[in-house]
């Protein structure tokens, strides 16, 4: 019925009703068409598209992405380190300074010079007039001369208070060029390109990291909705039988006590229905939060088990180092490490460089040379912080080891994990088989007085619990089957077990 339709019948009926049962038809009717909206929008997601939104949407992506092209900045920013740093100098200067200068040297100097000048001047006059002069008078004026002499220098005081001020800007360029830091600059050009290396197989890893989270809460919600349609079957065959109970003790073909099992075991699988659809909404609310989305309520991937095992354990264990980018990223901590010992070791020597200034003023002065620097103490202890980077080095080494002792032990129980649930899937099918041969014959005889109604509640819940050990074995499967791929470095493979012939589908 359309909407047209709906609105029409509702206005209608509006007419011939009371106010109060008015307001509640309303409050009906805008409930029904909201539930027909949520319907409309509803998404369907299969697993593809799932890995697909979170791999291209997620705020860990993004994140890493960001990190990614960070460390590919920082990369590229220093490619030009050991070039020459060109600067553009401007200097405001306003200076006021008080210097007291000495007199005293240069008034004996003046003195001298002067004495010696007019003593030569009056021998000079005395020889060219012919000794007009007695040698006696010639001493008494040179000695009067002198005497003149002195006291006028007397005036001048021994020192003197003299105020210097200037303001100028001067403009200026200056250049500093390394010719030699001992493997400094090589050294931070390593470590930034090692960096953004690893910065990249960490945003793969967390990719691999992604994948399996969204594996394991798009395959839980679906084994969350196996184990409720389980619950729901059971509820409605449990009722059944209570129904069933209910006729036969009317008619006095069993005891009161036999139909209150049946509405024992009715009960038990009404709460149990009610545990299990509280934990698959909660399991589909996970994925929808993961997932940026609340309209999702249909998954479209059931849960799965493949015919076979195609891996091969020893081409697992002898190939994951090569694939696994965990390893790869704890490969990249040790060459970082490697490059650290070296930046250690270089800054023990000397560093060689040229330097130059030129003046924009006026004058244009300019200088230029070549220095070098040593350090001789600092503080720091050059040599515990090269051992210190060995260890680090040494303890990288370690974990990787380690990490992959780890990634074995995984790979291994995994592996037997996997051939576990395919064992397992194929005795289920035949249990599935006897289990509801099983019910059928428990329920004639029940009905022919020669079964107890225990017998008929156990065969029921028997067969809805081999439903939903199907179910969690499948599940197990994927789970072990995801950690599998991912520990030996091929997640991207998951998604073609899904699709592989003689896949078997747990709906």
């Amino acid at each position: 019925m359309g909407y047209e339709s709906v609105h029409l019948l509702s206005t209608l009926g509006l007419k011939m009703m009371s106010n109060s049962f008015k307001t509640t038809l309303k409050i009906g009717f805008i409930s029904l068409l909201y539930s027909h909206y949520s319907v409309l929008h509803a998404e369907t997601l299969s697993y593809y598209q799932a890995e697909q939104k979170i791999i291209s949407e997620s705020f860990t992506t993004q994140a890493s992405q960001a990190l990614e092209q960070a460390s590919q900045l920082q990369a590229e920013a220093i490619k030009g380190l050991g070039l020459p740093v060109i600067n553009f100098n401007v200097r405001a200067i306003s200076y006021h300074a008080k210097v007291d200068v000495p007199l005293g040297s240069v008034k004996n100097n003046l003195d001298h010079s002067l004495v010696d000048k007019v003593n030569g001047q009056i021998d000079q006059w005395q020889s060219n007039n012919g000794g007009i002069l007695s040698p006696q008078d010639a001493d008494i004026l040179k000695q009067g001369a002198a005497q003149g002499i002195k006291d006028g220098i007397g005036l001048i005081p021994n020192s003197y208070d003299l105020t210097l001020k200037d303001e100028s800007i001067r403009p200026s360029v200056s250049f500093v060029m390394p010719l030699y830091t001992g493997g400094l600059t090589t050294s931070a050009k390593e470590l930034a390109k090692l960096q953004a290396q690893k910065s990249k197989i960490s945003s793969k890893q967390q990719q691999d990291l992604q994948k399996l989270e969204i594996i394991q809460a798009y395959f839980s919600a679906q084994l969350q909705k196996q184990l409720y349609a389980s619950s729901q079957f059971n509820s409605q065959a449990m009722q059944k039988h209570y129904n069933n109970a209910l006729k036969l003790e009317k008619q006095g073909f069993i005891s009161k006590g036999q139909r209150m099992q049946f509405e024992v075991a009715r009960n038990d699988a009404l709460r149990i229905l009610q545990t299990t659809e509280t934990v698959y909404k909660t399991s589909l609310f996970r994925l929808n939060n993961l997932l940026q989305s609340n309209q999702i309520h249909e998954l479209t991937t059931p849960l799965f088990i493949n015919s076979s095992q195609n891996q091969d354990l020893n081409t697992l264990l002898t190939t994951f180092e090569g694939n696994s980018n965990l390893i790869r990223q704890l490969q990249t901590d040790t060459q970082l490490a490697n490059v650290n010992i070296k930046a250690q070791y270089a800054a023990k020597k000397p560093t060689v460089f040229a330097f130059g200034e030129y003046s924009l003023e006026n004058k244009e002065n300019w200088i230029v040379g070549v220095g070098a620097t040593y350090n001789l103490f600092s503080g720091i202890d050059k040599n515990k912080n090269i051992q210190a980077a060995e260890l680090q080095k040494r303890a990288s080494e370690l974990l990787t080891a380690r990490t992959k002792q780890e990634i074995e032990t995984i790979i291994y129980a995994s592996f037997n994990e996997v051939s576990s649930s395919l064992k397992s899937h194929q005795l289920l099918e035949g249990n599935i088989k006897a289990a509801q041969e099983n019910l059928r014959i428990q329920e004639l005889s029940f009905k022919e007085d020669m079964a107890s109604a225990t017998q008929v509640i156990d065969a029921q819940n028997a067969l809805t619990i081999i439903h939903s050990e199907m179910a969690l074995n499948a599940y197990k499967y994927i789970i072990s089957l995801a950690t599998l791929l991912q520990n030996s470095g091929s997640i991207d493979q998951f998604q073609t077990y899904i699709n592989q012939p003689n896949t078997h589908y747990i709906k």
